[in-house]
């Protein structure tokens, strides 16, 4: 007997169980990477996720460069408060050092370098870092 209604057929009775990748799940990954990225101010991700990640950071240093209550507020919604190796916060990095860093600069925070693709499964890598 077929199965009426069911996504992702593979034969007659298709999938039993999907993990899908949730938003909640994309969601949480981009606020990683982006803490990430401003604790170690370099990283290497998917040209996929560098995307999206580039298009969140700029918005966080344009945030950090307002440095008022309510932009920290904001900031922390895109962010993980995380503590690296050295005892800095991310969100004290991100007002601290990259905001008056790039006070003077209108967009363009971020460059991307390609790498060599993943081993495994052949995924185009991209090097994030903050221009300097």
């Amino acid at each position: 007997m077929a199965a009426h209604g069911r996504k992702n057929v593979h034969g007659k009775t298709g999938v039993r169980f999907k993990t899908g990748w949730t938003a909640t799940r994309e969601h949480a990954m981009q606020r990683n990477v982006a803490t990430e990225l401003i604790l170690h101010e370099k990283i290497t991700v998917t040209s996929g996720v560098a995307k999206q990640l580039v298009k969140n950071i700029d918005h966080l240093i344009t945030l950090a460069k307002k440095d008022t209550l309510a932009a920290r507020r904001e900031a922390l919604k895109l962010l993980r408060n995380e503590k690296s190796g050295d005892n800095t916060k991310a969100l004290t990095k991100l007002f601290k050092v990259l905001g008056p860093r790039y006070k003077n600069r209108h967009g363009g925070y971020t460059h991307q370098y390609k790498c060599v693709n993943r081993r495994g499964d052949g995924a185009k890598r991209v090097i994030v870092a903050f221009v300097e």
